[in-house]
């Protein structure tokens, strides 16, 4: 990488910290400037605007989601096993972000009733997301892995529903035994969507 590059890779992830702390909204480029000890032109002249940036500081940790849950999971057969797999990796990321903050979700709440391009990038993110769980979950129906009548959206939302219940308990209220708890959560789910001659 050049120097250029160099320069605004190390931007990004200073922002990608920051937005994790304090939120997308929470990024300037005088905070940047100061955290990197540079003048405010000289981190405007990486991102064309406030926008172009927040929106690169998504797209970043969109791509350390992707690293970490996602490819990782394609590696697992197809079905249950690679639903499994989403959701365990999803969980070890959560741990990591109890710490700091998940800007799926911290976005969500800073942006649920705003419109525009962050937004958008925000909703198609985690919308890729949903899709990429819906497959797998729609999968392990079709295999038989689960039962042939479970809607594969309920799957997803009961999901989601574990994670946010986890990041809210484990960062916010500081429950001890909250990853536990979102893990037992998933495994009776999936017992109970189970192919009635497996629960024989």
């Amino acid at each position: 990488m050049r120097k250029g590059e160099l320069t605004r890779a190390a931007i990004l992830d200073v922002a990608l910290d920051a937005a994790s702390r304090d939120g997308i909204e929470g990024l300037t480029i005088g905070l940047l400037a100061d955290k990197m000890n540079m003048s405010k032109s000289g981190v405007f002249a990486h991102f064309g605007s406030r926008e172009d940036l927040q929106i690169e500081v998504l797209k970043l940790y969109h791509h350390h989601f992707e690293q970490e849950v996602f490819y990782p999971s394609m590696k697992e057969e197809r079905g249950l096993p690679r639903l499994q797999s989403m959701f365990a990796l999803w969980i070890k990321r959560v741990t990591v972000e109890i710490a700091s903050g998940c800007i799926y979700i911290s976005g969500a709440a800073e942006y649920d009733d705003r419109q525009g391009p962050i937004r958008d990038e925000l909703v198609g993110m985690v919308k890729a997301w949903q899709g990429a769980l819906h497959r797998a979950a729609s999968q392990a129906i079709q295999l038989g892995h689960l039962n042939a009548n479970v809607d594969a959206d309920q799957i997803v939302y009961e999901m989601y529903g574990l994670i946010l219940a986890l990041h809210h308990d484990a960062r916010f209220l500081r429950k001890p035994g909250s990853v536990d708890r979102a893990q037992v959560g998933f495994e009776r789910m999936i017992e109970y969507y189970a192919p009635a001659a497996s629960k024989v």
